[in-house]
């Protein structure tokens, strides 16, 4: 086996494994049943979907897939940290607490 043809199979191989993760990652956003699984369910999807461009990087080299996981993983943390606070003020909120 040459080495191209072993990074073609490795390239698949990952392309695989990230798109069941991501699939995974799916059912447990669809089914729950808490806020916080959705929140880490989308969180999990999120650094699949950058797997992915690391992937297709990897086997295009196209430099510009570099940009886009970037960004997607700062878009990312964001929404991590806002859907945090969200659960955090919704939870006060049924307590009674006043913030």
């Amino acid at each position: 086996m040459t080495s191209a043809a072993f990074l073609d199979l490795a390239i698949y191989a990952s392309f695989v494994m990230v798109m069941l993760s991501l699939a995974i990652a799916f059912i447990r956003l669809a089914k729950g049943p808490t806020l916080a699984d959705r929140v880490v369910a989308l969180d999990m999807m999120t650094v699949s979907i950058i797997a992915v461009c690391g992937v297709v990087l990897v086997g295009t080299g196209e430099p510009a897939l570099l940009d886009v996981a970037l960004v997607l993983a700062l878009v990312g943390f964001l929404a991590t940290v806002a859907l945090a606070r969200f659960a955090e003020r919704r939870d006060a909120r049924e307590n009674g607490e006043h913030q």
